[in-house]
């Protein structure tokens, strides 16, 4: 049991890369969601809707995770003045 943990632990990144691995979810997801929906808002729901979601998700991931990069600090900040300590 306790080699089994060990062994999980030591592929677990880091504490200080938790900024990028959060962006990086965090964009995964949005971006797919975003994409899926404004695709069919744009196009419809046709017979090319994931290929056309697809494509769009290929552009939209990579900018959503610079995006989150450049934004989370901000938005920390923000939190930070917003909730009371």
């Amino acid at each position: 049991m306790q080699e089994a943990t060990i062994k999980a632990s030591s592929r677990k990144l880091h504490a200080k890369y938790t900024p990028i691995v959060f962006a990086f979810y965090m964009s995964m997801i949005m971006a797919f969601l975003m994409s899926l929906i404004i695709v069919a808002a744009n196009s419809g729901i046709t017979d090319h809707y994931l290929n056309q979601v697809i494509h769009a998700y290929r552009i939209a991931m990579p900018a959503a995770f610079f995006c989150i990069l450049v934004v989370r600090p901000v938005v920390m900040l923000m939190v930070k003045h917003t909730i009371r300590s």
